[in-house]
């Protein structure tokens, strides 16, 4: 059944894929903005503190950086041999090409692709596992620090002691699942672990950062905990770079919590506008490869 849904899906023209993305998004932009006030979260950004939102800005890239160091340990574990600013390039095109052009080949797909242009892979395959678990090690991270500002903010109610307990089990069930179908990977499990862990740490940091610019020093991991529920939805590929997922998300929360409404949409919409500001960086290996060609194009990849 799944086989059959995704060759379904590969069957919609990318236009199509691009104005249902369009739909999905305004829809869930529309539905937030009529449950606050927008004067008061213009007010907010009026009066934020705009060297806090810088610090936020350089937290969230440092963030990105670790990241594609965890990306270049996967490759490097099917022999693909980058030097870490190249692979840093590529990374940030693929960011660029994920948010700014949502409706044609994703900035995942991209990277995959390029490679095996300028002759650095030759197994798609193995080129596409890399990047899908590249995805799924900051997935872990998201729920593991998840499970800890949940726990935290219930201390040990509302089911928190069984939640934070299974993240054990539940790393061992993944490590199951890399080992039996992704086994050239195995190696690197741990490390990559640890650095989405660290990916997610300095995201965390980056919206602390957002809060110190209206001066919000209360509910510290009601709100992150919020954010890290979002950026597992807006991993969904459903919305334009998660716009509208995630302010739906910090407005369930804020009710669920007791939080102001626009302040924790505030906090959605300014991290979005960091991530496209980070993203914008890109822009410039659109019109330059970031990789240079292997004159040897029989690189065999290990297995």
């Amino acid at each position: 059944m799944a086989t059959i849904f995704g060759n379904m899906l590969k069957k919609i023209p990318g236009w199509v894929k691009l104005l249902l993305k369009i739909a999905v998004t305004g829809l869930c932009l529309w539905f937030v903005g009529r449950k606050i006030n927008w004067v008061d979260t213009w007010h907010l950004l009026q009066q934020s503190q705009k060297l806090w939102l810088m610090a936020g800005l350089i937290f969230f890239i440092a963030s990105k950086v670790l990241s594609s160091f965890r990306l270049n340990l996967y490759f490097k574990n099917i022999g693909i041999s980058l030097s870490q600013s190249v692979n840093l390039k590529l990374y940030w095109l693929g960011m660029f090409y994920n948010l700014f052009l949502p409706g044609g080949i994703g900035g995942d797909a991209y990277k995959v692709i390029l490679l095996h242009q300028n002759g650095h892979a030759n197994s798609y395959k193995k080129t596409s596992a890399a990047v899908l678990l590249d995805r799924l090690s900051g997935v872990a991270g998201l729920g593991i620090l998840a499970a800890g500002c949940y726990f935290i903010i219930y201390r040990g109610a509302q089911y928190s002691g069984l939640i934070l307990a299974s993240i054990i089990p539940g790393l061992f069930v993944y490590w199951l699942v890399v080992k039996k179908f992704f086994p050239s990977f195995t190696a690197s499990f741990i490390p990559t672990l640890g650095l989405g862990i660290g990916v997610q740490l300095l995201q965390m940091v980056c919206i602390w950062c957002v809060m110190q610019s209206i001066g919000l020093q209360h509910h510290f991991f009601e709100f992150q905990l919020l954010f890290l529920l979002s950026s597992i939805v807006a991993i969904l590929p459903f919305t334009i770079g998660g716009l509208g997922a995630r302010e739906l998300v910090f407005l369930w929360g804020a009710t669920q919590f007791g939080l102001q409404q626009h302040e924790a949409v505030f906090i959605s919409l300014l991290f979005y506008l960091i991530t496209v500001i980070a993203s914008l960086f890109g822009l410039v290996y659109v019109f330059k490869n970031p990789i240079s060609p292997l004159q040897n194009s029989t690189h065999q990849s290990k297995a």
